[in-house]
């Protein structure tokens, strides 16, 4: 499984512990839900962008996501696993747009057709910078882009990812594998645009 940290080093100094965070908040206080968006902003927004088309797309699944924390934060234990929680919230709202969204998406049938593993497909993950791969995977199709971070990022089954998206497991593991290979695919025109210009620059 890949990994599925995005986490930012924290340097500021906040008001709050998460425990009497998370009670300010229940309390609605305005500099409580401030802290709380600044704290855990960035690491929901890596979430959002790898469900969402584009990054305009993920700021809208991000503010979404902070909406229902705020609703919901009473019903929060204030010792409880807070970034988990948001990350769970920020997912969700991932899967319920692919669900408003998955009927009028046509482009899976345009990469029936992709096979194969050339490469090291988690090898060249490891190596590539995470702009570049969430950029990736935003291109790829909705259904094969919501399968492949439940499965390669998030740790579920295809069994629960059938669940999840109203699928079956089959069509889970044929849209994961032909997520991975589309991504394969990517990466090996990148390599032989690169050799390209490098046997160019030497002429």
């Amino acid at each position: 499984m890949l990994s599925s940290s995005n986490n930012q080093k924290v340097t500021k100094k906040y008001r709050y512990t998460e425990p009497e965070l998370v009670v300010a908040c229940q309390k609605g206080k305005l500099k409580a839900q401030r802290e709380l968006y600044d704290r855990y902003a960035y690491m929901m927004k890596g979430v959002c962008l790898r469900y969402a088309r584009d990054a305009s797309e993920a700021e809208d699944y991000l503010q979404e996501a902070f909406l229902r924390a705020f609703r919901a934060i009473h019903s929060f234990e204030p010792n409880g696993n807070l970034g988990g929680w948001l990350r769970t919230i920020a997912v969700n709202v991932g899967l319920e747009m692919y669900r408003k969204n998955k009927a009028i998406d046509l482009r899976l049938e345009n990469y029936k057709h992709i096979q194969g593993d050339a490469i090291d497909l988690d090898t060249a993950f490891e190596k590539m910078a995470l702009e570049d791969l969430v950029n990736k995977i935003q291109r790829l199709p909705l259904g094969y882009r919501t399968v492949f971070n439940l499965y390669a990022i998030e740790g579920y089954t295809h069994e629960e990812i059938a669940q999840q998206l109203e699928i079956t497991s089959g069509t889970s593991k044929s849209q994961y594998s032909r997520a991975r290979a589309l991504l394969r695919q990517w990466i090996e025109e990148e390599l032989e645009n690169e050799k390209n210009r490098m046997n160019y620059a030497k002429g």
